[in-house]
C-alpha cells in the first residue's frame, strides 16, 4: 500500500465547518499498553489523517485518559477531542469535567457528552434542577467545552434528549445486525437529521453478544465483533454508507487498524454486497433492540 493511501483518511462535516476523520481513535486502544506504545499509536493515527479522538474517564478506571493525555500533547491543537461523563448531577459532572481536563492536559474539550444515557431517570436527572445539563451549558459559556452531545443505548432516551437539550451530536450504536435484526438506530438517525444534530456511530463492527459459554477472544469488547475480516469490512462500510459523520471502532488495536484501512479506501457497499450483509444478519441476536 502506498504512503499516500496510508496517510489520507477521508473527513466529513461535523458542524460549523469542522470536519472529522470518518474513523475515530477510541482511546481504549491505549489501555494495557505502555506509554511509549500509546505515544506510537497516537502518532500513527495522526499520520494517517485521524483527527477525532474519543475518551471517557470510565475507560479502564482512567487509564485511557491518562495515556491519551500524554500521547496527544504534540497534536492537541489540530485534534478534535471528545470526552464524556456518566455523572447526572451538576456537581458531579463539574468535578469529573475538571478532572478529565487535567488528565488530558487540555483547557477545553471539543465535544463533551452525557455518557451512556439509557433511562427516563437519566434524562430527568440530567435536565432537572442541579442536573448535569446545567454544568454542560455553563462549561460551554466558559469555553471549557465547544460542542455538547451524548452517547445513548436507548432509542427512547436519545429521542427525548434531542427534543429537550441543545445537542450538537449524538453518538449511538449503528451496525448492520442491530439495525436489520433489532430495528434499532434508524429512529435516532432520522431524528438527529431532523434536528440538525451530527451523527456519530458506535459498534459499527459489532455482531452479537458473547454466548454464555463462549470464549471472549477480544477482551476489550463486551460484545462479539463480526467474526471475519471480510464481514467486519462490510459491516463498517455499511455504517459509513449511512448519513453519519464518523464511526468509533472497537478498542483493540488490531480491529482499529482494520477500520483505518477500510476507511482509507472507503466505498459504499454495492447492492449485491448489501444483500449479502443483510443475509448474514438473519438469525443473529443484536446487541440492542428498539
Amino acid at each position: 500500500m502506498s504512503k499516500q493511501a496510508l496517510t489520507v483518511l477521508p473527513r466529513r462535516p461535523y458542524k460549523d465547518g469542522v470536519e472529522l476523520s470518518i474513523v475515530a481513535f477510541g482511546a481504549i486502544v491505549v489501555c494495557g499498553e505502555t506509554q511509549a506504545t500509546a505515544d506510537d499509536y497516537v502518532a500513527e493515527a495522526v499520520d494517517r489523517g485521524v483527527n477525532y479522538f474519543d475518551v471517557a474517564p470510565s475507560y479502564f478506571d482512567g487509564e485511557a485518559e491518562l495515556k491519551l493525555g500524554i500521547a496527544l500533547k504534540p497534536w492537541r491543537k489540530d485534534a478534535f477531542l471528545a470526552c464524556k461523563t456518566e455523572k447526572r448531577d451538576a456537581a458531579g459532572a463539574k468535578a469529573e469535567l475538571e478532572h478529565s481536563l487535567k488528565r488530558l492536559h487540555t483547557d477545553h474539550f471539543d465535544l463533551y457528552q452525557f455518557h451512556a444515557v439509557t433511562t427516563k431517570e437519566d434524562i430527568d436527572r440530567i435536565l432537572g434542577p442541579k442536573g448535569a445539563g446545567e454544568t454542560f451549558l455553563k462549561a460551554q459559556k466558559e469555553g471549557k467545552v465547544r460542542y455538547l452531545g451524548f452517547s445513548a443505548h436507548s432509542v427512547e432516551a436519545a429521542l427525548a434528549l434531542m427534543d429537550a437539550f441543545p445537542c450538537d451530536s449524538a453518538l449511538f450504536p449503528l451496525n448492520f445486525v442491530t439495525l436489520i435484526q433489532g430495528k434499532f438506530g434508524q429512529q435516532i438517525l432520522d431524528k438527529a437529521k431532523e434536528k440538525g444534530v451530527a451523527r456519530l456511530a458506535l459498534k459499527s463492527m459489532a455482531y452479537s453478544p458473547w454466548g454464555e459459554n463462549e470464549t471472549q477472544t477480544w477482551s476489550k469488547t463486551w460484545y462479539k465483533p463480526a467474526p471475519t475480516p471480510t464481514l467486519r469490512e462490510k459491516a463498517l462500510r455499511f455504517t459509513l454508507g449511512l448519513d453519519i459523520t464518523a464511526a468509533v471502532p472497537p478498542g483493540h488495536y488490531e480491529l482499529y487498524r482494520e477500520a483505518l484501512d477500510i476507511a482509507a479506501n472507503f466505498k459504499p457497499l454495492s447492492p449485491a454486497e448489501e444483500a449479502e450483509l443483510r443475509a448474514a444478519a438473519v438469525g443473529v441476536e443484536p446487541l440492542f433492540r428498539a
